[in-house]
């Protein structure tokens, strides 16, 4: 499982992410996503713990908190969803793979 950390100063680097978690366990990886275009970071990050107890407690600690100048949103990552490549569908208006037109 990972954490999702929300509402990061553009500026923050891993290393600083690395020694906040540190504080609460032996931290496994980080992600910091970046936009495709420009190669900012997008203002949220994912961390990896070591364990499961550790996620917790980063999270009850840091959920809230100010970092850099900012309220931290902190909780469990939940998984990526799937988009579909067809785009299509849930728009209204017909399928245009359908033959009921």
């Amino acid at each position: 499982m990972s954490i999702y950390v929300g509402n990061l100063s553009y500026e923050v680097t891993e290393d600083e992410l690395r020694s906040v978690f540190a504080e609460y366990g032996s931290v496994r990886r980080i992600s910091i996503p970046t936009d495709r275009e420009t190669g900012r970071p997008r203002g949220f990050a994912f961390v990896e713990m070591k364990e499961e107890s550790q996620e917790d407690a980063a999270i009850e600690a840091l959920d809230g908190a100010e970092w850099m100048g900012r309220d931290l949103k902190v909780n469990k990552a939940r998984p990526r969803e799937n988009k579909s490549s067809f785009g299509g569908g849930g728009r209204g208006g017909r399928d245009r793979y359908s033959d009921n037109y």
